[in-house]
């Protein structure tokens, strides 16, 4: 059959990325205990393409995808994913986004009841003409704010409400951060993490720690900043925070990045 995706296209425009998106599959993600736990994933996989080149394979994508579903998925198995896709298309460049919800057990701070708390996290991988994976790992995690103006100005009480903190972070070859011990980190730094499930002693007990810990949003960002300075082999870093303010019809936002996040 004729191939058309190679036939040759005039336009002189390269593309940096084309590929699949929206792709759900079952992965397993590995556990800090050492267990695996079955996410369903939504995937973008894409490489770049010359210019001189109409179109690419979609269903080569599908394929090498297809060949990890169930499988343990990690940054080394998106080394492998994105070698295979670029082998396949004679690519230069290749990316790699896989979402999912990730579960974690809490633990309520008076009743000691157990629940689930679901977390957005993503795996990034790009791998370039140097051969050296970039990966990134992103993760989203909800908290409680109470603002200290209003507790300043208050007889009683202060608008407190829920918000959430996202990070994207990058660490040097070899080096890593597991999911659950990120998410610690991060819930520590607003003025009371958010719970599945709580009793009446446990209410009583976040909604005091909140007005304990009142907090702008921009104390949420910068404690979060030097947390995550503190952590050894991170060389670049996304923070943004957002807090849906009880109060008003729009959100508190803030954000901040630094380090180096040039891909290899």
């Amino acid at each position: 059959m004729k191939d058309v995706q190679n036939q040759a296209d005039l336009r002189g425009i390269p593309i940096q990325k084309v590929g699949v998106n929206d792709v759900h599959l079952p992965f397993q993600i590995k556990t800090k205990s050492g267990s695996f736990q079955s996410v369903l994933a939504c995937i973008r996989l894409t490489v770049d393409l010359p210019q001189e080149y109409k179109g690419t394979h979609m269903s080569r994508f599908i394929e090498v995808l297809s060949d990890w579903r169930q499988k343990p998925v990690s940054n080394r198995e998106m080394d492998a994913m994105l070698r295979d896709i670029m082998n396949r298309l004679g690519a230069q460049r290749a990316h790699i986004e896989i979402r999912f919800k990730y579960f974690i057990e809490k633990v309520a701070p008076v009743s000691g009841l157990k629940s689930l708390l679901d977390y957005d996290c993503v795996f990034e991988g790009d791998l370039g003409p140097a051969g050296q994976l970039n990966f990134i790992l992103g993760i989203a995690v909800p908290f409680t704010s109470l603002c200290p103006c209003s507790r300043e100005i208050s007889d009683y009480g202060a608008h407190n409400q829920r918000g959430v903190m996202k990070v994207r972070i990058k660490y040097v070859p070899g080096r890593f951060i597991w999911i659950e011990d990120l998410v610690e980190l991060m819930e520590r730094q607003g003025s009371c993490p958010v719970y599945p499930l709580l009793k009446r002693e446990d209410e009583k007990f976040v909604t005091e720690k909140a007005y304990d810990n009142a907090k702008f949003i921009e104390d949420v960002l910068r404690d979060l900043v030097l947390a995550l300075r503190g952590l050894d082999g991170a060389t670049w870093f996304e923070v943004e925070c957002e807090s849906f303010e009880s109060i008003h019809n729009h959100s508190a936002y803030a954000f901040h990045e630094e380090g180096d996040k040039t891909p290899a």
